[in-house]
């Protein structure tokens, strides 16, 4: 039998939720965290001291405020970011698929996630199910992904859209903005 604790294991095995599930929505964030995110968004490199003369707090402090928010899962992980087009990436398109319920979405967003071509898949509502963005190096590999995604089963169909050009992505995120209760 198929118990709710099961159910979430097989969902957890499935590496599509995140290990972590978060049971509190909103984490309250004072104006010290918001900066702090802030300055490692521009800069994940930047030394605790550094941000410390910024946000006027000890290098300890600071570090101790990071290790809250990264087990807190504000902040999930440092990473890079490369300029697509210096490794060959230069072709992008906003993929949208649609299921035909022949498979659950979730096994669909699955196989999806499976090509390294699609940099992100985000469920959404509407007419599609999902919408995928795709770097390739030219049109004939975006086609050859394309032929990937619908022969998944349960995809009924994709609609495309081709990026002529990007005026930004990969912001870096600013809670300054963010109202505090």
């Amino acid at each position: 039998m198929l118990t709710q604790e099961n159910l979430w294991k097989l969902l957890l095995s499935q590496n599509f939720y995140p290990k972590k599930i978060k049971m509190q929505a909103n984490i309250q964030l004072d104006d010290i965290d918001t900066r702090i995110i802030s300055a490692l968004g521009v800069d994940g490199r930047r030394s605790y001291a550094e941000i410390g003369l910024e946000v006027s707090l000890s290098t300890a402090a600071v570090h101790e405020r990071v290790k809250k928010l990264l087990e807190r899962g504000v902040i999930k992980r440092f990473s890079i970011s490369v300029d697509p087009a210096t490794v060959g990436l230069n072709f992008t398109a906003f993929v949208a698929i649609r299921n035909d319920g022949g498979i659950h979405c979730r096994e669909v967003g699955q196989r999806v996630r499976e090509l390294p071509e699609v940099m992100e898949l985000h469920s959404v509502a509407g007419e599609h199910d999902f919408v995928a963005k795709i770097r390739t190096t030219h049109a004939r590999a975006l086609e050859n992904v394309l032929y990937q995604i619908k022969s998944i089963p349960g995809v009924a169909r994709t609609t495309s859209t081709v990026v002529l050009n990007t005026e930004f992505e990969d912001r870096p995120v600013d809670l300054s903005w963010v109202q505090r209760v």
